[in-house]
Parts: C-alpha cells; sequence; structure tokens
C-alpha cells in the first residue's frame, strides 16, 4: 500500500513546473529594473539628466550658448568625478556636445586636441617610456640614495636624497608616472625594517616620512617644469588661446620661475618631515635596516650601464637643453629665432622621441631604443584631458559662460593687490581637494580668473599662475590626486598623518607662491605692465 500511495502521489505531481504568467511578468520585470537602475547606470543617467535640466529651467543673462555651455559642464563634470563613463571617453565628450549644442563647430573643437602643447606631451611621454623600460630611473634613484646614505646613517640627509630624488624624476614626467616609479623605489627600501607589532615608533615614522616624501615631492617636482604636471601644460595652452598675440609662456621662461618656488616648497617639505618624523638619534635604531651593501646589491642586479641606457639619457640631455635655450630673453633670442618663431617646445619634443626609433640600441641586430610595441603604454588618457581642458577654456570663453561665472568669484574684485595672490591660491587649493583631479579644478576655474583680471585691470597671469599652482597643492585627502592614492595604499601613511603634514606645506606653498609672485613673477611674466 506505501507503494501505490506513493505512485499515487508521484502521478499528481507534473514533470515540470506551472507556468504562471504573472509571476513570470513579475520576475522579469523586476529583473529588468534591478538590471537597469544599477548605481552605475544611474550616475550615466546623472550627466544627461543635470545637462537637461539646466537647459529646461536655468536662465542666465547673455547669449543661449552660456547656458548650453553650463549645461554641458554638468554633464562632463558628472561623468568625471563619479567616472560613470572612463575619464578618457567623457574627455572626449566635448567632439560631439560642443558642435550639437552650438557652442563651436566640429573643426574648432578637433583642433584643441592636438596642438603644441599636446605635441609637447606626446614626445615627452615617449621619452619617459624609454627610461622606464631601460631602469634609468631606478638606477638614478639608487645612486642618488647610495650618495646620501652616509656612515653613520644620518636619517634626515637619506631622506633628502629619497625626495630629492624624486622630485628631479618628477621634473620631466608626469606626477602619477613619476610616484608610480619612485614609489617601489622607496619601499623596496623600507623592506627590510621589522614590520607589525615590533616594529618600533622610530621605525613606523622613518616610513611614513618616506612615503610622504615620495608623494609630495612628485607634486612639488612637478611644479618647476611644464611636462612636469598636466596643471601646468593646461595654463599655457588656455593664454596660448585667450591671448594668441602675447608672447607666449615657453619651457624656459616657466622654468625660471617654477625652479625656484618649487625650490623653496622643497625644503619646506624636508623641514616638515623632519620635525614629524625624525626624531633625534634616531640613526643608530635605523643603521641595522638601512645599510650601503642593501643598496650596492640592488645596483648590482641592474648592472653596468649600457649603450641604450647612455644614449637615451644623452638625447634627454639635448631635449632639456633645446627646451632651456629656445627663447632665453630679448636681448640673447635664443635658437627658436632662427625659425622665426614656427619651432615650439613640442617640435623638439616629438623630434627627439622619433630619434628613439632610428637610434640602434646594440642589444640585438636591428633592434631600435623604441619601437612602437612598447608605446602601448602611453597614457592616452591624460593627453584626451589635456585636449578637453583646452576644448573646454574656448567653449567657456565663446559661449559667454565666463561673464556670468565670474560673478561668483566677483568678491576677489574688492581685494588689495598684494592679498590678490593668497586669495586666489587658497580658493583654488580648497577646491583640488574635493574635485579629484587638479587638472579638472584648473579648467574650471582659469577662465573664470581671466574674466575678473580684465575686470580688475591687472594682468590675467597674476591671477592665473596663483590659480593652476594652487590646484597642485592637494596635500590633504587620499582621493585628492593619483600620486596621493598610490602612498596611502601603500600601508604605511594614514589619513592623520597626511593631514599632519599636508597642512602646513599646503600654507608653506602659499606663502612662497605669495613672495615670488609679485617679486620674481614681475620679472618673468611681466605682470607689472601690459600684455605685449
Amino acid at each position: 500500500m506505501d507503494t501505490d500511495h506513493t505512485n499515487s502521489d508521484d502521478s499528481k505531481t507534473p514533470l515540470l513546473p506551472i507556468h504562471d504568467p504573472t509571476q513570470a511578468r513579475q520576475s522579469s520585470s523586476h529583473s529588468f529594473l534591478t538590471s537597469v537602475f544599477t548605481p552605475g547606470n544611474c550616475y550615466i543617467l546623472l550627466g544627461p539628466l543635470l545637462c537637461a535640466i539646466i537647459c529646461l529651467c536655468v536662465k542666465l543673462d547673455g547669449p543661449v550658448t552660456g547656458r548650453n555651455m553650463l549645461a554641458i559642464l554638468a554633464w562632463i563634470f558628472a561623468w568625471w568625478l563619479t567616472e560613470a563613463v572612463p575619464m578618457p571617453v567623457t574627455s572626449m565628450s566635448p567632439l560631439f556636445l560642443f558642435p550639437l549644442f552650438g557652442i563651436a563647430s566640429a573643426d574648432s573643437v578637433a583642433k584643441s586636441y592636438m596642438d603644441d602643447v599636446i605635441a609637447l606631451v606626446l614626445g615627452s611621454f615617449i621619452l619617459a617610456l624609454a627610461v622606464e623600460h631601460y631602469n634609468i630611473h631606478r638606477r638614478l634613484a639608487l645612486n642618488i640614495t647610495l650618495l646620501f646614505c652616509g656612515d653613520p646613517l644620518n636619517p634626515p640627509l637619506l631622506l633628502l636624497g629619497i625626495c630629492a630624488t624624486t622630485a628631479f624624476v618628477s621634473m620631466w614626467m608626469h606626477n602619477v608616472a613619476a610616484a608610480m616609479m619612485m614609489m617601489p623605489v622607496a619601499t623596496g627600501i623600507l623592506q627590510r625594517m621589522p614590520e607589525g607589532p615590533s616594529q618600533s615608533n622610530v621605525v613606523r615614522n622613518f616610513c611614513k616620512a618616506v612615503v610622504l616624501g615620495v608623494i609630495y615631492a612628485t607634486a612639488v617636482g612637478g611644479m618647476s617644469t611644464l611636462t612636469g604636471t598636466g596643471v601646468n601644460l593646461i595654463l599655457v595652452g588656455m593664454w596660448k588661446s585667450y591671448f594668441p598675440e602675447a608672447e607666449p609662456i615657453s619651457f624656459s621662461t616657466w622654468f625660471f620661475f617654477g625652479f625656484p618656488l618649487a625650490l623653496l616648497i622643497f625644503f619646506a617639505l624636508w623641514g616638515i618631515l623632519c620635525l614629524l618624523y625624525c626624531s633625534r638619534g634616531s640613526g643608530p635604531a635605523l643603521s641595522a635596516y638601512l645599510d650601503k651593501a642593501h643598496l650596492k646589491r640592488e645596483l648590482e642586479i641592474l648592472g653596468p650601464m649600457a649603450f641604450a641606457e647612455k644614449m637615451i639619457l644623452t638625447l634627454f640631455g639635448i631635449l632639456i637643453a633645446l627646451w632651456m635655450t629656445r627663447s632665453i630673453t630679448d636681448d640673447i633670442p635664443g635658437w627658436g629665432a632662427l625659425f622665426h618663431g614656427r619651432a615650439g617646445d613640442g617640435t623638439v619634443s616629438v623630434m627627439i622621441a622619433t630619434l628613439l626609433f632610428i637610434i640602434p640600441s646594440k642589444k640585438q641586430p636591428g633592434e631600435k631604443l623604441m619601437d612602437w610595441n612598447k608605446c602601448k603604454k602611453l597614457p592616452w588618457n591624460i593627453i584626451l584631458l589635456l585636449g578637453a581642458g583646452f576644448a573646454i577654456a574656448d567653449g567657456v570663453r565663446t559661449s559667454g559662460l565666463a561673464d556670468v561665472l565670474s560673478e561668483a568669484i566677483d568678491f576677489l574684485e574688492q581685494v588689495p593687490y598684494l592679498a590678490i595672490v593668497p586669495a586666489v591660491c587658497v580658493i583654488s587649493a580648497t577646491i583640488t581637494e574635493f574635485i579629484t583631479s587638479n587638472n579638472a579644478t584648473t579648467t574650471l576655474l582659469i577662465p573664470l580668473l581671466i574674466q575678473i583680471a580684465q575686470t580688475m585691470h591687472v594682468h590675467p597671469l597674476f591671477l592665473m599662475v596663483p590659480g593652476a599652482i594652487g590646484a597642485q597643492f592637494a596635500f590633504l585627502l587620499p582621493t585628492a590626486t593619483p600620486s596621493n592614492t598610490v602612498g596611502f595604499a601603500t600601508g604605511h601613511i594614514e589619513m592623520l598623518d597626511m593631514i599632519k603634514t599636508g597642512l602646513p606645506l599646503k600654507i608653506a606653498g602659499t606663502a612662497a607662491l605669495s613672495f615670488l609672485m609679485p617679486t620674481l613673477g614681475a620679472y618673468v611674466f611681466g605682470t607689472d605692465r601690459g600684455i605685449q
């Protein structure tokens, strides 16, 4: 009977589940809504939604293109800040948004993505890839660190060597690339130290000092040259775009101002790190872990310098010399005068990069110093971001939006002359902590500062330079710049360490800029006279 009963129950059980159309529709609808309304998709919709709200609801004084430009800015910055769409793709959006909203023609927008400034960056990045490929940066770092690793060990002196090496590398390549290259070198020096509970305060503090020194030295070194950071290039590009008849800012012009400024901030950084993290008597406690033998072994692994490395260093030196001598002074015009001003810094940058693909490496038959496969790591995201910055600057200017937005910071018109630089610097340095991209801060702020400078009847560079450099004072938060994130990811530092070190460094940087801009800046940029 049990068997019959079981069979009876089984016969009533359907072989396939009963299909409920209502339940299926609910499940399908729920699945569809779940897949559509994900956080990522909501962030994607945020850009067009903000754009539509501004176009429909906001009224601005002036032409309708000003309102349209504001809507485009909301769209682009929403995607930049949320990274709902990859940043390089967002950076290309002006190519279709500007023509569709009547801001500019497709041809004029496309030209923003390739000019002499972009050529300067492109050639510099190719040369930086060659330096990275042949481990020249690591050899340089180890040699300089070995030089400063005295016997007996002097921790402040070693810290100076690490920071100086990082700042020097950052002068010639982008901040993020310099941080990515130097952080493994710095943490490699710290690998021999104990970790966990056995780590003493002296060792822990020195580890913090080294990591903080690398991330801040990349920012400081990048200030001194045009190639060090995208912010300087954005400033130069905007100056060229807004004032095409004025004397352009050359590599050497910027260096004569940027290097002394970076030098002052660099020694302030070193002093702050020594004061906070290098206590007296720390040398004996660290000497057991930091000896010259370790550094020498690292150099021995690299082996002797080959022909390819020597040639790349030679080309690097030639490029720097050409950058520095293209335009010197009014009395000594430089080699650029031979070409009647047609050659720019980007000209020689691409020329030297081209030589890398011609000169043999002497490692294998037919092999050149560089081939295109090695250039697959070119940071096109930065190049596209720079192009977007130039396009946005042109759009803000031509649409009339700059006139409207400048009213938001028109209180600067009432600020005394000597207080203008620190006021602009503080505004820019504060904004850049939260926008997460000092390039984006510069792109947004510089056109407004140009408009205010014209209203105040002061030289535009007197506001533009503090605005751009202030955007590089992103020292407080781990997310403020990618370089900060690289250091924070090592695990040696906490947010409190960044605030404790970054705040006095930000104050020192503002003070140095406030001193140099009315003095050295007046001589280098001619801010005490009209635009020539």
